[in-house]
């Protein structure tokens, strides 16, 4: 008789003490965070072209990639600025490693250099870094990515939760091929224009490269004589 009745009494004392952090929540109106969702990629470029990024670079080729903010939407956020201001205009890979990956981003061609927008908080996501993989470049710090991205030629999973994955290249892959190797390349490849799909900016008017007329021989001085 005497268990039962400490018993009821101990359930009667636990039942009356109040949940604070629900209270808590539910006072400031805090919900409980969404599960973090990773779409796949969608390869039409005419869906979402709010969230495409066209890359006309200076071999005359052009780059279709697909930002995944559902990934990173701080950096795909960045990135949009950035490409609407004509920040990447003019920019040229500067670090491009056969069977790795082409960098660019950095207006001093040095992979020093950035925007004048303060670095970013990392994004680092569990999508993997497959041939076409768009990631964000940074120094040291977790915390460092400002401007500067690559595109990867070759899956290095290696990479993977250590930088931030934010898109992938869905047209063109040929274009990033054919970009020039070297640390920096003697004649690095250039982004002549960057746009966001849904400003429908027409491809730029890219001239042709310089050609070096052959030096002329005497034979071709004889020739010409007859």
């Amino acid at each position: 008789m005497i268990k039962r009745l400490i018993a009821a009494v101990l359930a009667l004392f636990l039942a009356s003490l109040p949940s604070f952090a629900p209270a808590q929540d539910a006072a400031a109106g805090v919900a409980p965070p969404a599960p973090r969702l990773f779409l796949p990629v969608d390869f039409n470029a005419d869906n979402d072209p709010e969230n495409i990024l066209v890359l006309d670079l200076s071999n005359g080729k052009r780059v279709t990639i697909r930002l995944m903010p559902s990934w990173a939407p701080a950096h795909v956020e960045r990135i949009k600025t950035l490409t609407r201001q004509g920040f990447y205009d003019g920019i040229i890979f500067h670090r491009v490693i056969d069977g790795f990956m082409a960098q660019t981003g950095d207006p001093t061609g040095t992979g020093q250099g950035g925007s004048w927008l303060p670095d970013m908080k990392q994004e680092f996501n569990s999508m993997p870094h497959v041939r076409g993989t768009v990631s964000m470049a940074r120094a040291q710090g977790d915390d460092s990515a400002n401007s500067q991205f690559f595109i990867v030629f070759y899956p290095r999973l290696g990479l993977d939760r250590k930088y931030t994955n934010f898109g992938r290249v869905i047209a063109g892959m040929d274009a990033v091929d054919a970009i020039e190797r070297g640390e920096p390349p003697a004649n690095p490849t250039t982004i002549v224009q960057a746009s966001i799909g849904a400003d429908h900016k027409p491809p730029p008017v890219i001239a042709p490269a310089a050609t070096t007329d052959a030096p002329i021989s005497l034979d071709d001085l004889k020739a010409s004589a007859n």
